[in-house]
């Protein structure tokens, strides 16, 4: 008990001597038990703050809508862009369902993307967070281990969630996570490993109850646990995953399931309608089992979709058409400066050209642009000319120079 100093409770009267703690304030005191009784009516009668992330009144964007403003930024990839569209608009049905007499309960339908590095695997997830009114974070599998070893623990996975959602617990289990580089943690061995797979299987098996739903604590600020630590209890039940992997090797493994080759003109009849330049158009569950999977966390994303090669056109309108196109960027850039940046036509050949010769994807774009304007975005702020025009001899001078071949893949 506090010591009896002469000060009473403005609310109850209780002298210092006979309650535990007595706080002071300016022209008055409270006593513990009052507080907690003051605590107990705010929190009864003062409504509670209304979810920024999905107000009651949004207009809950159909799946055509969530494709169409995808196109506005990603270009092609109309398969993997229907499947993502209706996940999230499943998971927004989810989160708004009442309970009826039917009883019937929606499940959550998570969702893996399986396509070439330079795809737009991480592009789609980036670009639908802006269309979306719930937290979303983006994460990275490959600092992922099991406790205990160097590395992060698989609930630092909900704090970047957490993050996103202001330390809002509410919304937070109510968010999308987008899990990237799923494949990496592909366990090392075609048999289940008898010694520890510290970054591989044993992440899956970690994996497995955040995917399915259940209440995990989660450090506040990611990182390790340790044992004084503040944890935050978070329910998964009502978090979308989505996960995405370049799965680098996968095409040979659906290739001998179809009894075919990747190369060659030995195929036989039957499998002569097989695409063999997209062979990912054919991918199963299985295949993923044969790459590393553990059939367990292949169970929990039940939705599996993949994104197809960028071919030249594709290519080509992934320079110029979408509302942050890479030439687009670079306008804007020299535009902040007062210059005005143009482009001849046959530059873009060009780039697109050598982006497709060093097998980087979408984004050897960039780097190689990024190449070819190097010496203007040194020179010119600091110069007088108010305009430049790139030409494709301007073009083919500066990328030689910058000696850019290093970025070509044996």
């Amino acid at each position: 008990m506090a010591k009896d100093n002469g000060e009473m409770c403005a609310f109850c009267g209780k002298s210092s001597r006979n309650v535990n703690l007595l706080i002071k304030g300016n022209h008055a005191s409270i006593c513990d038990e009052c507080s907690m009784q003051v605590y107990n009516i705010v929190k009864d009668n003062v409504p509670k703050p209304v979810n920024v992330f999905l107000p009651s009144n949004i207009n809950i964007p159909k799946p055509k809508d969530i494709k169409d403003f995808l196109d506005e930024y990603v270009i092609g990839q109309d398969e993997a862009k229907r499947y993502l569209s209706v996940s999230v608009y499943n998971h927004y049905k989810r989160l708004t369902q009442k309970k009826t007499s039917d009883d019937v309960e929606i499940e959550k339908s998570n969702i893996i993307m399986v396509g070439a590095t330079g795809t737009g695997k991480t592009l789609l997830a980036r670009t639908i967070a802006k269309r979306l009114h719930v937290p979303f974070s983006i994460v990275d599998a490959t600092v992922l281990t099991e406790a205990g070893y160097v590395g992060e623990d698989i609930e630092s996975i909900l704090t970047r969630l957490l993050q996103a959602a202001d330390y809002n617990v509410e919304a937070a289990q109510r968010g999308i996570v987008f899990i990237d580089e799923i494949d990496k943690i592909a366990r090392k061995g075609d048999n289940p490993s008898i010694t520890r797979d510290v970054s591989g299987e044993g992440v899956q098996q970690g994996l497995l109850k955040l995917l399915e739903g259940s209440i995990v604590n989660v450090p506040p600020q990611g990182g390790r646990k340790h044992p004084e630590q503040r944890m935050i209890p978070v329910d998964t039940r009502n978090i979308l995953f989505i996960c995405g992997g370049a799965f680098d090797g996968i095409e040979k493994k659906i290739a001998q399931r179809l009894n075919t080759r990747v190369v060659g003109y030995t195929a036989s009849k039957e499998t002569a309608i097989v695409d063999r330049d997209n062979l990912l158009k054919y991918i199963t569950p299985t295949d993923l089992k044969s790459f590393g999977l553990i059939p367990e966390i292949i169970g929990r994303l039940p939705i599996l979709t993949y994104l197809e090669p960028l071919d030249r056109a594709a290519l080509r309108r992934i320079l110029t058409e979408p509302k942050n196109s890479i030439i687009k960027q670079y306008v804007k850039l020299f535009e902040m400066d007062n210059i005005k940046l143009s482009f001849d036509a046959d530059v873009f050949d060009y780039v697109v050209d050598k982006a497709i010769e060093f097998k980087l994807g979408a984004r050897g774009l960039r780097s190689i642009v990024e190449a070819i304007m190097m010496d203007a975005m040194y020179n010119m702020p600091s110069g007088s000319s108010r305009h430049l025009a790139v030409t494709l001899g301007y073009a083919v001078e500066h990328f030689e120079r910058a000696d850019m071949n290093r970025l070509q893949i044996a």
